[in-house]
């Protein structure tokens, strides 16, 4: 049986044509482990959806896929959803993987700094990628910035090489990759600064909830099932996303695993709750992005996701 299931698994991936596509917006790794899960145990099979997951990669577009309805579901952030909404797409967010934003700042212990604030008002160097919503934010919040900004460009060898260097990252990406290296990091994370949404979210299109709102509540529903079992034991499922992503080594898929379950699921969080969103969270966002001027358009938070309740 767990050889057949194996094979269904690699089908669907290999097969398009075979199910509706789940579109990743980067390679098969740990942020994704819960959806191969379920693919894996057959969760999504046993309520009768046929899933494929489809790799994505660095400028996947992602929103524009789900709002043209080139596939039925996405991945996104947050803050993606409120500016494709605001740009006139309908998508909606359903299940969130992250309930806390895992992206913040590695920084060389050396340097002894307490936070994002002494970060960026201390010289140094920071790669950051510009333009985006959290880094207008940062910019904003930590005025006058005394650090030299970069651009990033990926990759940690820079890190490595300079003491005064600092780098955007996944707490449980470039920080492994960097003890691979023998050197070690000390990590601030960007909702220190109040930016806190929710990252990794699924995204459909309006009328999949409006004409298919069962086939919605089945996936959100085998989706969390997936994760839950994920978080617990995750080796089996990494092994065969490793095989995909071979990228990785087994052991940062395990290491990365590990880290990141205290934004999955926070101290405290029932299983039944993992996934769930609640409005006061997309309110914050939504005024946050209104303080930047990254959204002009009266909308209603309420609107820019669903899953079963507000």
């Amino acid at each position: 049986m767990k050889a057949l299931i194996q094979l269904i698994f690699f089908l669907m991936i290999i097969h398009p044509s075979f199910a509706d596509e789940l579109a990743l917006n980067w390679k098969p790794e740990p942020e994704f482990g819960g959806f191969y899960e379920a693919l894996l145990k057959g969760y999504y099979e046993k309520v009768g959806l046929k899933i494929n997951i489809l790799p994505g990669g660095a400028g996947q577009p992602v929103a524009q896929m789900v709002a043209a309805k080139k596939v039925k579901y996405g991945i996104a952030s947050a803050p993606e959803v409120i500016l494709a909404r605001s740009q006139g797409a309908k998508i909606v967010a359903i299940f969130s993987v992250y309930q806390h934003n895992p992206q913040g700042f590695m920084v060389h212990p050396e340097r002894k700094i307490k936070g994002l604030k002494e970060l960026f008002q201390t010289e140094g160097t920071i790669a950051l990628q510009k333009g985006l919503p959290y880094t207008e934010w940062l910019e904003k919040k930590y005025a006058p910035i005394k650090a030299t900004i970069v651009p990033y460009t990926g990759g940690v060898s820079s890190y490595i090489q300079s003491k005064n260097f600092s780098q955007q990252c996944f707490v449980f990406s470039e920080p492994i990759a960097a003890r691979r290296e023998k050197q070690d990091s000390q990590t601030l994370l960007i909702s220190e600064s109040g930016w806190d949404p929710y990252t990794a979210v699924v995204i459909v299109h309006e009328d999949t909830l409006r004409n298919e709102p069962e086939i919605a509540r089945k996936f959100t529903n085998a989706t969390q099932k997936g994760w839950v079992s994920y978080v617990k034991s995750p080796r089996e499922t990494n092994i065969q996303m490793q095989k995909i992503n071979p990228s990785l080594d087994l052991a940062t898929f395990d290491e990365a695993a590990q880290l990141q379950v205290v934004f999955v699921e926070p101290a405290g969080m029932k299983e039944q709750d993992l996934g769930l969103m609640k409005l006061a969270r997309w309110t914050q966002l939504y005024e946050q992005m209104q303080e930047l001027k990254l959204v002009s358009s009266k909308m209603n938070p309420a609107d820019f996701f669903y899953w079963g309740n507000k």
